[in-house]
């Protein structure tokens, strides 16, 4: 593993002519609390939430915090990525609105209609599990696997609209990876609306991307097995093209894999574009799980290594041009304690967002002074 994102902390270089200028968001899986910084690493504002997170934030065009917290004595507590309490809170930090289900977990989609989408577990009925294939033998908890469905919820609590995957998914098809245990079936952890109103969920134990008719529940697009493993954050470009982070966990049947940023064209379901894996040194990178990737306006990719609680900006042909790596909430924190600076999750709000207006200061002469900064990663690199 390259020095620099082990031994350095805080912004590791930046190309100001070449980085998207903008704040970034980002969730340690550490803590309590979600932090915003500019583009030379200087905290731009901190929300202190007061559970440890179920997932990431996001920050909403109202320039409001949408976040879902972990309960901790929730029933399915100890299963990866549970959560329990959506939360939406002010720039200051006051809670405008709050939802709670135990069964919460790993997503959540502010539509546009105001409602949100969220992820539950669902427990599945005996007569189907004993049909759902893969999977580690005998590793289901407690004799029971979870299922996902997908909610939308109204401003009111209510729920609008439900969608449960085990009456619309395919036992032959949706099978879970051999190396994972049989706990979690389907094991989703993003979801996004459409354009048409559709849905959009990553599958990520049977490696599958679906796009689910909103109208019928029925899936009427999938791709994923065989091409990807285990991935994470999905998000649809302004071309129509689907974004994701393929984590690369257990890719092959192997236990160690790589990860890849990659863009699909749903039409073809053939790939548009793609970063990561079997570069050279400066260009590898490996998160088993979590992590994020967001195509940001000027053509460039922002990449959550999560893991390694490393950001890093990339330009399409692949050149890095912005490197941070997490140093939050202790910026004390020991290089041999890495673990302690993952990240779930990493979006970039671009000067202009409509969540920040009127909040934080336009950048003077780009926040350059960059000078430091390559001169800091570029020690680390020889």
């Amino acid at each position: 593993m390259n020095a620099a994102f082990t031994s350095i902390k805080g912004l590791t270089y930046y190309d100001t002519w070449k980085a998207c200028v903008g704040v970034t968001l980002f969730t340690p899986v550490e803590g309590t609390g979600v932090w915003l910084i500019d583009m030379i690493g200087n905290v731009v504002n901190y929300w202190e939430m007061g559970y440890k997170p179920g997932c990431c934030g996001e920050l909403l065009p109202s320039g409001n915090l949408l976040y879902e917290g972990k309960v901790e004595d929730g029933p399915l507590a100890d299963v990866e990525g549970a959560g329990g309490i959506l939360l939406e809170v002010n720039w200051e930090g006051k809670v405008v609105w709050e939802y709670r289900d135990p069964y919460l977990h790993h997503a959540f989609h502010r539509m546009r209609n105001g409602n949100t989408l969220a992820l539950k577990w669902v427990e599945l009925p005996s007569k189907i599990t004993a049909k759902i294939k893969g999977g580690i033998p005998e590793t289901e908890r407690e004799g029971v696997i979870w299922g996902d469905a997908v909610q939308e919820i109204t401003p009111e609590g209510r729920i609008a609209w439900e969608w449960i995957g085990y009456e619309h998914l395919a036992y032959s098809t949706d099978v879970i990876c051999p190396l994972c245990h049989r706990n979690t079936w389907t094991h989703a952890n993003s979801i996004v609306e459409l354009p048409d109103g559709n849905i959009l969920i990553n599958f990520m134990k049977t490696h599958t991307i679906t796009i689910v008719n909103k109208k019928t529940g029925d899936i009427k697009w999938r791709w994923g097995p065989g091409e990807v493993a285990h991935p994470h954050c999905l998000s649809v470009l302004d071309n129509g093209n689907i974004l994701l982070f393929d984590n690369g966990l257990h890719a092959n049947g192997l236990i160690e894999g790589f990860s890849r940023a990659l863009e699909v064209d749903p039409d073809t379901s053939e790939l548009a574009w793609a970063y990561g894996a079997f570069a050279d040194d400066f260009h590898t990178f490996y998160s088993p799980t979590m992590s994020s990737c967001q195509r940001l306006r000027n053509g460039n990719t922002l990449i959550c290594e999560g893991i390694t609680g490393r950001l890093f900006e990339v330009t399409g042909n692949g050149e890095p041009v912005w490197e941070y790596v997490n140093d939050l909430p202790s910026r004390e924190t020991s290089p041999m304690k890495a673990s302690l600076c993952s990240v779930y999750a990493a979006y970039r709000y671009e000067i202009g967002y409509p969540g920040l207006k009127r909040r934080i200061p336009l950048p003077s002469a780009r926040q350059s002074a960059p000078g430091a900064a390559h001169t800091k990663k570029e020690a680390a690199w020889r």
